[in-house]
């Protein structure tokens, strides 16, 4: 599996077989470049328009936006769950989806933009990703302290931070990952990595903590 931080809260996810999955595109308002890229499948977690922008896709791909399981391939399943974007039960925000990525014996776990701490039956569901994404800025999601709770709580192997600031959202009121990657060891992190390679098998050669580079290209091969 190759991983690629596109920005903000969309990763590109491509799987041995091929199959591209991209997490939350966002739309040129939001600051950062917007890349031409090809997805097979579209996992939106919420209609916001720095999650949602289906449109700067190609390749028609399959939209998932609502809870429930999909079976992308016989070896490709997603399972999505209903979470709140704020900590007064979506009163403030609304919903927004968990999403569950089961490929190639790994889990792998994309938040969205959650504003609250999980729940127990969502736990239960989550646990023990090996990559966790995981939004770390607050304001609008979990905030560092929350998000290092909610990682340790889940028991993710390999941790992705998303949704903090950056060069290209320095005017938003979120925080940038520097609190967050204080609840771990410097050696335990990876730093300004272009993408991310991993198998089942390597897990325990992965650092703790991968922070990619702000926009990791994810450009059309």
């Amino acid at each position: 599996m190759l991983i690629r931080h596109v920005g903000h809260a969309e990763f590109l996810i491509e799987t041995e077989s091929g199959c591209r999955i991209v997490t939350d595109p966002y739309d040129a308002s939001c600051g950062y470049p917007v890349p031409e890229l090809t997805a097979d499948a579209v996992l939106v977690s919420h209609q916001h328009h720095d999650h949602n922008a289906v449109e700067t896709l190609k390749g028609n791909p399959r939209v998932i936006d609502k809870a429930g399981t999909y079976t992308l391939d016989s070896d490709i399943r997603v399972t999505a769950l209903k979470g709140y974007h704020d900590n007064e039960q979506g009163a403030k925000r609304g919903e927004t989806l968990l999403f569950l990525l089961e490929t190639e014996g790994l889990r792998v776990v994309h938040l969205g933009d959650l504003g609250d701490a999980l729940t127990d039956e969502q736990a239960e569901q989550l646990k023990n990703p090996d990559i966790l994404m995981i939004p770390v800025g607050g304001f609008f999601t979990i905030d560092a302290a929350l998000a290092l709770k909610t990682a340790r709580q889940l028991g993710a192997r390999v941790v992705l931070p998303m949704h903090y600031k950056t060069e290209y959202n320095r005017d938003w009121p979120i925080s940038g990952p520097e609190e967050f990657l204080k609840g771990y060891e410097k050696d335990d992190i990876s730093l300004g990595l272009p993408c991310l390679r991993v198998t089942a098998g390597d897990l325990a050669c992965q650092p703790k903590v991968a922070l990619f580079t702000a926009v990791c290209g994810g450009q059309q091969a």
